[in-house]
């Protein structure tokens, strides 16, 4: 392990540096391998004309993030079971995103596995995560909002034994990690439709997670949370508008992961929810417009996911990324004081 762990905060900030330069080394070899093998990014045929030009992109660079995330959490922080089951889960779900993307690329359209194949992956995916957690993590199944109040959501549960011990499934707190991890999961993926929004609305986020967990006292979470801050700083450096290259699924649904197991794992799904509120806006304008339309035959927005509906408007792309920053910023702002209400 690099750095003493006497200085957390040293550690949690040469995590992010690690990561960014792993990220900037891997990511142009990476883009050259793409190229050669003809792997580029299928673009929507409904989306803004402009995107056109995007065809052929490389993609897939998730994997590089993962890669730079998994290094940087090897190289820095002392595993847990909470760590190592946060980073499983973040490493899954890129997984099922890199098959995604591989299928979108050999059959050369826009969308990859099918809504219910994906979904089937993901679930299972929740089911080992609230397992782990609750039983293994002592995390408790319950949501705490500010003011002390509480949900309990462990009084449904079935219990089993597996040698001298027992383990339970609380089946509403299943159904609530389900909903979190599938729900942001599908949200950072909507969100990765401009040059950079994603990476650097998720880089955010991540910070923020961070900080989180590094004022809980958990320095493998502060590592991994800055690991993946990092990397998605370092991607950026080739996502930036023209960008160079995509992060695919693979890096889009493993982002969304790795946030939502960070909100979860440290009892702090409220104020992630708050934090992840641009992400929440992406999926809702999509969730908006298709039971509009179904209702009415009208549309709500211009198009949807909701960036798509300002560059509509005339803005440019560049314009709409750097306020969508904004708001995820504010959004985080908000998040993080409300955590501290939350004690």
């Amino acid at each position: 392990m690099i750095g003493n762990p006497l200085y957390p905060t040293y550690q949690t900030f040469l995590a992010l540096g690690i990561a960014a330069l792993i990220a900037l080394v891997l990511m142009p070899l990476w883009i050259r391998i793409l190229k050669f093998e003809g792997i580029g990014q299928q673009v929507r045929a409904d989306g803004p004309k402009r995107h056109l030009v995007k065809q052929g992109t490389p993609t897939m660079g998730g994997v590089v993030i993962l890669i730079s995330v998994v290094l940087t959490c090897v190289l820095m922080a002392r595993f847990s079971v909470e760590l190592l089951l946060v980073v499983g889960a973040t490493v899954a779900t890129g997984l099922l995103g890199l098959i995604d993307d591989v299928t979108s690329v050999t059959h050369g359209r826009s969308l990859g596995l099918t809504p219910h194949a994906k979904m089937i992956g993901l679930t299972l995916i929740c089911v080992v995560f609230c397992l782990v957690a609750v039983n293994l993590c002592g995390v408790t199944p319950a949501v705490r909002f500010p003011g002390g109040f509480t949900i309990d959501l462990s009084g449904i549960k079935t219990v089993f034994q597996i040698g001298d011990r027992a383990y339970y499934i609380p089946w509403l707190y299943l159904i609530f990690t389900w909903l979190v991890i599938a729900g942001f999961s599908n949200a950072v993926n909507l969100t990765d439709g401009l040059d950079g929004l994603a990476g650097g609305t998720s880089m955010i986020a991540m910070l923020i997670m961070a900080a989180i967990a590094f004022m809980r006292s958990d320095p493998g979470l502060a590592i991994f949370g800055a690991a993946c801050a990092g990397a998605c700083l370092g991607f950026l450096w080739f996502n930036c508008y023209p960008a160079s290259i995509f992060m695919g699924d693979t890096g889009s649904l493993a982002l969304g992961t790795a946030f939502a197991s960070m909100g979860l794992i440290t009892n702090t799904e409220v104020a992630s929810l708050i934090i992840g509120g641009l992400f929440i806006i992406e999926a809702l304008s999509v969730m908006i417009q298709v039971v509009s339309f179904k209702l009415t035959g009208k549309r709500v927005f211009l198009m949807a996911p909701i960036h798509h509906h300002f560059e509509k408007l005339g803005w440019a792309e560049t314009k709409v990324v750097i306020r969508f920053w904004i708001v995820a910023a504010a959004f985080g702002a908000l998040g993080f004081a409300l955590f501290f209400q939350l004690g």
